[in-house]
């Protein structure tokens, strides 16, 4: 539970508070907000401050706690976190991870990462689910700089370096992190001075993890100069250069890139001849990481390998016409002896397999948002990869499919509407299964299907929001 040292930095007041949120707008008139709370001291200063932000605007806070199941204490703790809330007024939501995600699905290698994404994947969609716009987390100071720090181990440039941005636009929510300036020391205050307690997590000591290995080398770092302080600035600065840089990005990637609602991408190679390589790096990052439903791009050294074979900087002149992957895509060069790039998602890559309930709305792949009509048959559908079985199935009924004007290499990766007997719809490629009343997915026409590419990361919009 909390720590009784003396705190060192004074409490963090509701105007700075205020002054954080703002430029993190815009927000409705009376803004209903969602927090991740975990109980710890960050998350827990995070909440007693939004609550009232938003209660002081005429808008309300709901706190949300993931029970991830990874530690026996997480359900009571959870618990415990709804309890204090509770006694101010702040409304809580314990959201649980399904029994899937728990049997056997504790990953190898990765754990705080896997644990983080499957933390945010049901954040979001709760709030998705509420009508919640706002999502707030809260990463602070210190997480910045340890954020920086991983990220130079690991080779980054500048995209990486500029760490975590104070804002995340795109898809259903906003992401929102008003804590990047403030220091865990002034949170903890602020809890002190308010009479909270907070759960302190055993995995922030665990040194298997390398973000716990630099908090314990944290004070030799700053005898150096690397100071919290001093890093986070430089993350700033790097957030700035990479704004600048994702503008010219974008610019690439008007003229060059033809996005498709099968989810596959044509990147004409001529305009990325002339251009600074580090723009082309990243904008050719980019479609890979929209093609592939990714929430980052590919490692910096693989993209500079692939955007050499391809010989981008040369406008594709003299490159080997062979197939490519990288990022869970395939590039290619379609025939014909053009310069214009395929990419399309890689087949074994798209292996998720989603139920569809009638009336509910998923999201498949990281790339598409399916949704079967009310009212509809659903028992014993699902969503999965058309895949080459797929394909030769619903060949059988419609031939004239090799016709469709999606190229060969995008389709096995295309969603596809399944029952126990094999495909029943295929949106994008106008196939319905012909009917012969066997069972209740017959029933199931493509207008009850709704589909639509909604990649986690736009192929341009906003850029990198700098912290001000």
């Amino acid at each position: 539970m909390a720590s009784d040292r003396a705190p060192a930095e004074p409490p963090l007041t509701d105007d700075e508070f205020a002054r954080a949120m703002a430029p993190l707008g815009p927000f409705e008139a009376a803004p209903r907000l969602a927090a991740g709370v975990s109980g710890g001291p960050d998350s827990m200063a995070l909440a007693l401050l939004a609550a009232a932000w938003a209660e002081s605007r005429g808008g309300s806070l709901v706190a949300l706690t993931v029970d991830h199941g990874l530690r026996p204490e997480s359900a009571a703790e959870a618990r415990a976190v709804g309890h204090w809330l509770g006694k101010r007024g702040i409304g809580h939501r314990i959201l649980r991870l399904a029994p899937e995600g728990r049997s056997g699905a504790r990953p190898r290698g990765g754990i705080q990462a896997a644990a983080r994404a499957m933390r945010f994947a049901l954040l979001a969609g709760w709030c998705e689910d509420n009508a919640v716009l706002h999502l707030l987390l809260a990463h602070d100071r210190d997480d910045q700089a340890e954020t920086l720090l991983l990220r130079l181990a690991r080779g980054s440039g500048v995209y990486g370096l500029a760490a975590m941005a104070p804002v995340l636009e795109g898809g259903a929510v906003r992401l929102l992190r008003p804590l990047l300036g403030f220091s865990r020391r002034r949170l903890e205050a602020s809890l002190r001075a308010r009479g909270q307690e907070w759960i302190e997590d055993p995995s922030n000591q665990d040194l298997r993890f390398a973000r716990v290995r630099l908090r314990v080398a944290r004070a030799a770092l700053a005898r150096e100069g690397l100071s919290v302080a001093r890093l986070a600035a430089t993350a700033g600065r790097m957030a700035r250069a990479r704004a600048a840089l994702e503008e010219a990005v974008a610019a690439l990637l008007a003229g060059a890139a033809s996005l498709f609602p099968a989810g596959f991408c044509r990147l004409d190679a001529a305009p990325f001849a002339g251009v600074a390589e580090e723009v082309g790096l990243r904008a050719l990052g980019r479609a890979l990481a929209v093609v592939g439903g990714a929430e980052h791009g590919p490692r910096l050294e693989r993209l500079e390998r692939l955007y050499a074979a391809l010989a981008l900087a040369k406008g594709g002149a003299g490159a080997a016409r062979r197939a490519h992957t990288l990022g869970g895509c395939r590039i290619l060069w379609p025939g014909g002896g053009g310069r214009s790039l395929l990419v399309c998602r890689e087949p074994a890559r798209a292996s998720e397999r989603l139920a569809l309930i009638p009336g509910r709305a998923v999201h498949w792949d990281g790339r598409f948002r399916l949704r079967l009509r009310p009212g509809r048959p659903g028992e014993g559908l699902f969503v999965a990869r058309l895949g080459a079985g797929g394909w030769a199935a619903i060949l059988r009924h419609e031939p004239g499919l090799r016709r469709s004007p999606v190229p060969a290499a995008a389709r096995p990766a295309l969603p596809a509407l399944w029952d126990g007997r094999g495909p029943v719809l295929v949106p994008h490629l106008g196939y319905a299964r012909p009917g012969d009343g066997r069972g209740p997915a017959e029933a199931v026409s493509l207008g009850a299907l709704e589909v639509a590419f909604a990649p986690r990361l736009p192929m341009t919009g906003p850029s990198f929001a700098v912290a001000k």
